[in-house]
């Protein structure tokens, strides 16, 4: 399942934390599949923040010139988290 969340885009690992959140809060999850809806939720949402991290790294790259236009960017070197 790790490599799947992996291989997932921000906004669909985005909705399926959103969905699990709703399933937990409804209050009507047997106790074994609110942990591992809860597990599944946590490796979710580390790979949001993962991936927005990563996300301003790039952003922040790009450079601007004297009138705050994008001009270009420095070399990004990614990392894995």
């Amino acid at each position: 399942m790790q490599d799947t969340i992996d291989n997932m885009s921000f906004e669909v690992a985005l909705e399926k934390l959103e969905s699990i959140v709703n399933q937990l809060e409804g209050g009507n999850t047997p106790l074994e599949e609110a942990i591992r809806l809860y597990q599944l939720g946590n490796r979710l949402k580390k790979h949001c923040e993962s991936t927005l991290k990563n996300a301003e790294e790039r952003v922040s790259q790009i450079t601007l010139d004297a009138q705050g236009t994008p001009s270009g960017s420095e070399p990004f070197s990614e990392t894995s988290s």
